[in-house]
């Protein structure tokens, strides 16, 4: 099984929100905890929370062409940054890359 494949140990987060108004978000958008995800990973990605690797891994997007997509569709530059290139390198060396 590849390294980024396995069980990641993980938190359920709620959020509380009057039913009238879940109601008409819910009426927007299809899949509204999907949607406050992507939110969630989105901002934190635009505000240097997370890395576009940890963006991947938090809504389980296959590749990194994926999360740039997101990214770009969610209106958030995207950057390649130190931290980005460390993952990248962290993530050859688990796959047996030089």
């Amino acid at each position: 099984m590849a390294p980024w494949f396995r069980r990641i140990p993980s938190k359920e987060i709620a959020i509380t929100v009057p039913d009238d108004l879940a109601d008409r978000l819910a009426g927007e958008w299809e899949d509204l905890p999907r949607h406050a995800l992507e939110a969630l990973a989105a901002d934190a990605y635009r505000q240097g929370i997370l890395t576009s690797a940890e963006v991947q891994r938090i809504l389980g997007f296959p590749t990194r062409f994926d999360v740039a997509r997101f990214l770009k569709q969610a209106g958030v530059p995207v950057s390649y940054g130190e931290a980005e290139l460390e993952e990248d390198r962290r993530t050859w060396r688990e796959l047996g890359q030089p």
